[in-house]
Order: structure tokens, then sequence, then C-alpha cells
């Protein structure tokens, strides 16, 4: 399964960013796909997840702010960010898993990420 990510850039404090992410190759068995993000000298953290069956998780953080959709048929799957902080500057990485239960910990395959950074 190949992940590939596209939409990053640079945003001014409370705008808006909408990425998305396309996964390929042998993708009838995935059940979760997840964004992460990375901020210079932090760990790697869980923005949301979501199942084939349609639960979608988001972290405390990015409620109200973020949006997670999916397209099953196609296999794509899109965080649209809105009120962005500087905080919010991180690498974004798209992940998925075919794990019956879509747990933090447990995605099996993962983009190269792109970059969000939010000016003050």
């Amino acid at each position: 399964v190949r992940i590939v990510e596209s939409g990053g850039g640079v945003v001014q404090d409370g705008g808006s960013l909408t990425l998305s992410c396309a996964a390929s190759g042998n993708t009838m068995a995935l059940n979760c796909m997840a964004w992460y993000r990375q901020a210079p000298g932090k760990e790697r953290e869980l923005v949301g997840m979501t199942s084939t069956y349609g639960n979608t998780y988001y972290e405390d953080f990015v409620k109200g702010r973020f949006t997670i959709s999916r397209d099953s048929s196609k296999n794509t799957l899109t965080l649209q960010m809105s009120s962005l902080k500087p905080e919010d500057t991180a690498m974004y990485y798209c992940a998925a898993s075919s794990g019956y239960v879509c747990l933090r910990d447990n995605m099996d395959y993962w983009g190269q990420g792109t970059q969000v950074t939010v000016s003050s």
C-alpha cells in the first residue's frame, strides 16, 4: 500500500487549509485511516482517525476546527483545517491500517508527510 499526502503550505494565523491523502495498491483490506502530525522537537501525535464503519475520532486539540472526510470508494482521506494556530505548525502524515480496531499505535502504512506552517 502506498500513501501520498498533498496540500500542505504556509497559511496565516486563523486561516484554513485542506490536506489530501490517497492510498493505492492493495487497499481492499484497509479499515482505518488517520492523520498524525509532528512538530519540530516533539513526538508524533494523532490528529484524528476514521474507520470504514463510519466512526471518526478527533483529538481534543482539534475538535471543532478540523474535519476528517473519507471516500472509501476512492481510498482518499481529507483533512479540512480551519482557525489554524501557529502551534498547528507541523509535518502532517496520513496513515492506514487493516486492523479490525483502529488504534493510534497500530498503523501499518505511512505517507512521507506534507508540511503545514502557520505564520503569526
